[in-house]
């Protein structure tokens, strides 16, 4: 018999990480107009990171695209674009959380989380920048315009990723101990 990997467990985690996503992307950052439209400097992206850590790639992924796509159907500017954030998030977290607990590792490993978070942190950086040269290029910009425009973009992005690999270990390394007392990792692989 096959265990069902989306129990009620882990759909009540996915949604208090998705809540804890959003919550920190609405009130834990700060909007920078650019040229070519705002941008952020966040924390949200750790947190991220950081449920691929503790849960792994589904779930990681899930919380992640959830939670930042609920935040971006907040506000006009980025409605329309809710799917791909989903998606970019959801790559962020799910490619964290898949080689942080590959091959039975669990998130366990602190160098492997180390290179989960940095691989995570910069699939979601070039898919936004490479995004954000598309959309200039599709409005008539050439490629080398297109480029230097979204350098605003390239650069806060890649403060949020330095920060969020770095948060986001840290965190681990202090909550895993106190969530696997709590019973919360025997609870998600009894169902």
């Amino acid at each position: 018999m096959k265990k069902n990997r989306f129990t009620l467990y882990r759909i009540v985690i996915i949604g208090l990480m998705a809540a804890m996503v959003f919550v920190c992307t609405m009130f834990l950052g700060i909007r920078i107009p650019t040229p070519t439209g705002t941008t952020q400097l966040k924390t949200a992206n750790a947190i991220c990171l950081l449920t691929g850590l503790l849960f792994g790639g589904w779930t990681g992924g899930l919380a992640a695209g959830i939670g930042s796509a609920l935040f971006d159907l907040t506000y006009p500017e980025w409605a329309a674009g809710a799917w791909l954030t989903f998606l970019f998030f959801f790559a962020m977290g799910a490619i964290c959380g898949g080689i942080a607990h590959a091959g039975g590792k669990a998130g366990q490993s602190r160098p492997r989380n180390w290179l989960a978070t940095i691989c995570g942190a910069g699939a979601y950086w070039l898919l936004y920048v490479g995004k954000s040269i598309v959309v200039l290029m599709m409005s008539g910009s050439v490629f080398s315009a297109a480029v230097i425009a979204t350098v605003p973009k390239m650069i806060t992005s890649g403060i949020n990723a330095v920060f969020a690999v770095v948060v986001a270990n840290l965190l681990a390394a202090l909550l895993r101990p106190k969530l696997e007392s709590a019973g919360v990792f025997q609870a998600l692989r009894k169902q």
